[in-house]
């Protein structure tokens, strides 16, 4: 069977997370399945692995692949950042891992109705699952060019926000992603000299907005962390830089005795270190793996463990 979803950084997942027969794991992005199926062999005979995802499609493709580990599995349909009343409504904690692998999966880009492609005609939509309640249509039809720009900018880090912001309002209604794709093309000018295609960063960010991404995730990370077991360890796999630098000062942060101000000579704030960083770098796939699956070439792994 072709997997609809190459899990990335699938071994070095397996290794850093310090598996054991018997652990209990959440996965928080289910996916279809991938990273679930080798954690579950790696924890085999009796490792238990609750796993979630906002996208009911994910779910039922996950569901069917896991099928094979029989009741060692639980399914839940929930955002990330819901796992803490998510596992604790099913008394699943404290646990041994938990990992996370942020950002839109192949198999969701690659079907055109869903809205993520700039390089296939769809419905402007975005949306990963029903929480999210407004569109990318309805964010490129109703904000205001200033709030367009604003969210393209921070985002999707794009320099020529204002540009492709104002090309918007003047082509409203923008309904499907290949109407959107064009105006950003003609917005930002250039011709064949790309390196990436010029909608890339736009529609980045206006899928992060559609979904409160980078929101969910700071949501997520106290949560992830207060349900380990002492020596349990939390990977989280991001793919932008805006992810990575919230994942990286929050490990930071949580390895640090005291998080006061550094120009205070006293420390006021009581904080103590509740994690021990263990990937002082991001970890990146190898060569092979980027050239096998190109989607891991910006992926980056961090992982920290609870301290008992």
């Amino acid at each position: 069977m072709t997997e609809p979803h190459q899990p990335v950084l699938k071994n070095e997942v397996l290794q850093y997370l310090n598996l054991h027969s018997g652990d209990r794991i959440i996965d928080c992005t289910l996916g279809a399945g991938g990273h679930a199926a080798v954690i579950l062999a790696a924890t085999a005979p009796d490792g238990m692995l609750l796993g979630l995802d906002v996208d009911p499609t994910a779910l039922t493709l996950a569901s069917q692949r896991l099928q094979p580990f029989g009741d060692r599995v639980i399914t839940r349909q929930a955002r990330f950042d819901a796992v803490a009343t998510t596992a604790q409504g099913l008394s699943f904690f404290p646990v041994n891992g938990i990992l996370a692998d942020l950002g839109v999966s192949s198999m969701q880009i690659d079907t055109a109705t869903r809205g993520f492609s700039f390089n296939k005609d769809g419905p402007l939509d975005m949306r990963m699952g029903p929480s999210a309640t407004q569109s990318a249509a309805d964010l490129v039809n109703t904000l205001s060019e200033k709030a367009l720009a604003d969210i393209i900018y921070r985002y999707g880090e794009e320099r020529k926000s204002r540009r492709i912001a104002r090309a918007i309002v003047q082509s409203r209604p923008l309904t499907s992603t290949m109407q959107l794709a064009d105006v950003v093309r003609r917005a930002v000018g250039g011709g064949k000299r790309w390196k990436i295609h010029p909608a890339t960063r736009t529609f980045q960010a206006l899928r992060i907005a559609v979904n409160d991404e980078l929101g969910a995730l700071e949501r997520f990370l106290p949560q992830a962390i207060s349900l380990l077991a002492p020596d349990g360890r939390l990977a989280v796999i991001s793919f932008h830089s805006l992810e990575d630098r919230i994942v990286k000062q929050f490990f930071k942060q949580e390895a640090s005795d005291c998080i006061c101000p550094p120009e205070q000579p006293v420390c006021t704030c009581h904080h103590r270190a509740t994690v021990t960083i263990i990937t002082k770098k991001p970890v990146i796939a190898s060569p092979e793996e980027q050239a096998r699956n190109p989607r891991a070439r910006s992926a980056k792994l961090r992982v920290a463990e609870k301290k008992g």
